[in-house]
């Protein structure tokens, strides 16, 4: 049989003592396993030390020890040590000092007996002796962990007192049983006691086995720990662990202000839904913690508590969730700037109002009315947002949205319109997305949206054809319509800027009437950053292409804050394919202040005249160029401020501000 075999799991019911029921969940409890068969062990030696008393001649034994009240434990030796000093200490001459099995046979194993040999630190032989000294070696033997019983037993011989250590040990190893331990892996106990297989019990070495059965639970957060242990007839040994299992999960919503129980507006299922501590599983009290965390990301609790409660069956725990939710919505009002808008002092302002209500219906759906409005920017949007479809097991949310909005034309078609005054782009757009993790550090987005769109000059009248007589529109309709089916692909490292990220995105127009477009967009970007002392070294690429026909102003831009820095924005050029590869090196300054060094390069891989009408080729745009420059960071509650200063491979310059991380 191998020893992978004489490892034997078994899930039974799990009896602990009923003391035992005050502490449901064991986190930071310890089981002193050796404690207690020592123990056992030395209630043994205590007979064997008054076994050895009577086995002296009378003329011998030490008067003050012949009392009923006779003390073998070491604490109690020592008191009644100081209580009658080493002068009222009697010895006994010890001529020779013998190790034996419980038969007064030799041993047959000599590393046994250089065991009982290296705890033995007072009995030597033409020695005096006294009993307690007797005691402590019988002790050491036994603490040793080799030995269920150790007898001393006094000779008397024509040369004197023959003390004889009649020792028990523990029986070899032949095999586990462990009970009850149901996420406990098997890899991890064979490991445990490989190298004990056929070797003697050693109770020491048992003990820390236990106790890294213990560790094991309490590193990965769960409420487990090793209960009892025997050692059974053929040196089986049998473990019983206790694994607290969740019972019931209940919630209870706390008010904001007295923290006295109240009725809340979110739905129990929401909640359940959030919670990734289900019912049956061993309470895990880091996974609790990620819970906590999870609901609190739900952006409608103040404040969330998970505790455990204890049950009838000592095996089972219940959860109590103490929330404290949030006001559900509200008015706000703020402003920005806009980093398209590049003419005039205050053409980039942008003022905004919004309405949202974080928890409709009380199932954690968010909805939110925004409206934006600068000089020449406007944008009004309705989203309704359900981040976690009920019923649906793959976290699956949908965005339902509706928007007005009117962007300025100058990314492609340059800043002033000399016929048409400044020129925008008004889009309607409306559609449906649905978007869920399917791998880990992996999300996807599947979408369906309408938009009709098309060009304004600064009294709102439809144009469609540019000042160089060149379209505005792929239909040569005031407006074109398109149907786009959107697919998204992101996978995110982790959450901090540095880290690896990578978008791949794809839309096609599909034409299900005869004037709908028909085109295939694709796009995809990259970052990955390093660490370099202490500074951060941030590399960037991005391109795309598209196929078919569209409309000139949904061309790619380059050039701009967000990318290639010391140009203005669309300035690079514009075209049906780019690639644009960027460079930051960062590092603290103080506070929360950092500096960044930074070098970028944009072309549209000679794309630029395949746009409709080629309002790149005329305006004179190069179709690539690079940049290099400086400037700060600073963290703020509003996000990432960035000021940079920038010149370009023609030597201009000018500053760039920006809010939140470049894409």
């Amino acid at each position: 049989m191998s020893r992978n075999e004489d490892v034997r799991f078994v899930s039974s019911a799990i009896k602990i003592p009923r003391s035992s029921l005050a502490h449901p969940v064991p986190l930071l409890s310890t089981l002193p396993f050796a404690r207690h068969n020592l123990s056992f062990h030395l209630d043994r030696a205590r007979e064997a030390i008054q076994g050895f008393l009577a086995s002296l001649p009378r003329q011998w034994r030490p008067r003050f020890l012949c009392s009923s009240s006779l003390a073998v434990v070491r604490q109690e030796a020592e008191t009644n040590h100081r209580r009658h000093g080493k002068e009222d200490e009697e010895r006994v001459l010890i001529s020779e000092v013998l190790i034996r099995n419980k038969d007064g046979e030799a041993l047959e194993r000599v590393d046994l007996e250089a065991a009982v040999a290296a705890a033995l630190k007072s009995c030597r032989p033409n020695s005096a002796l006294t009993v307690r000294e007797v005691q402590e070696d019988v002790h050491r033997i036994i603490e040793s962990g080799y030995f269920c019983s150790c007898i001393p037993v006094a000779v008397d011989t024509r040369d004197g007192i023959r003390l004889v250590f009649q020792v028990e040990p523990n029986q070899e190893f032949q095999g586990l049983v462990c009970e009850g331990a149901n996420v406990l892996p098997v890899k991890f106990l064979e490991d445990a006691f490989r190298d004990a297989y056929g070797k003697i019990i050693n109770i020491q070495h048992l003990d820390q086995v236990i106790k890294s059965i213990n560790g094991w639970y309490y590193e990965r957060g769960l409420s487990g720990l090793v209960s009892y242990a025997e050692i059974l007839s053929g040196g089986i040994l049998r473990l019983q662990a206790s694994e607290a299992e969740v019972n019931n999960s209940a919630i209870q919503f706390l008010d904001r202000r007295t923290g006295e129980p109240t009725t809340g507006k979110t739905r129990p299922e929401t909640i359940f839904q959030q919670l990734a501590t289900k019912k049956g599983q061993v309470y895990n009290r880091l996974q609790a913690k990620r819970d906590v965390e999870t609901i609190l990301t739900m952006g409608i609790m103040e404040d969330v508590t998970i505790i455990p409660q204890p049950t009838g069956d000592p095996c089972k725990v219940d959860l109590v969730l103490n929330l404290v939710e949030r006001r559900n919505g509200g008015f706000s009002a703020g402003g920005g700037i806009s980093s398209g808008i590049t003419s005039g002092p205050l053409a980039g302002l942008i003022g905004s109002f919004a309405y949202v209500h974080r928890n409709v219906f009380g199932r954690n759906q968010k909805l939110n009315l925004s409206l934006e409005r600068g000089q020449i920017d406007s944008i009004f949007r309705i989203n309704y947002i359900d981040p976690w479809i009920e019923g649906d097991d793959k976290r699956t949310s949908r965005t339902i949205m509706i928007q007005n909005s009117s962007t300025s034309g100058a990314l492609v078609h340059g800043n002033a319109q000399s016929d048409h005054g400044g020129l925008t782009i008004a889009r309607v757009t409306a559609g449906i997305e649905y978007s869920r993790p399917f791998r880990p550090k992996w999300s996807g987005t599947l979408g369906l949206m309408f938009q009709h769109a098309g060009a304004r000059d600064d009294k709102g009248n439809s144009v469609v054809r540019d000042i160089y007589n060149s379209p505005l529109t792929a239909s040569g309709n005031a407006c074109d319509d398109m149907l786009i089916a959107k697919l998204e692909s992101v996978y995110t490292d982790s959450g901090d800027h540095s880290s690896s990220t990578f978008v791949f995105n794809m839309e096609q127009g599909l034409p299900v009437l005869p004037e709908w477009l028909c085109f295939n967009r694709l796009s995809a970007r990259a970052r990955q950053g390093y660490k370099i002392g202490p500074a951060r070294l941030l590399l960037s690429v991005s391109g795309g292409h598209v196929i078919g026909n569209f409309p000139p102003h949904e061309a790619f831009a380059i050039g701009g804050t967000n990318s290639v820095r010391g140009y203005e924005e669309g300035a690079v050029g514009s075209g049906r394919s780019y690639a644009i590869c960027s460079g930051e090196i960062s590092f603290h300054m103080f506070g929360p202040l950092e500096g960044v060094l930074f070098a970028d390069y944009g072309n549209d891989l000679g794309s630029g005249p395949t746009v409709r009408g080629d309002p790149a080729g005329a305006r004179g745009k190069p179709g690539n160029g690079c940049g290099f420059g400086a400037g700060i960071c600073v963290d703020s509650p509003l996000g990432p401020l960035r000021l940079e200063y920038a010149f370009n491979d023609k030597l201009a310059s000018r500053f760039h501000f920006g809010v939140g991380y470049r894409n």
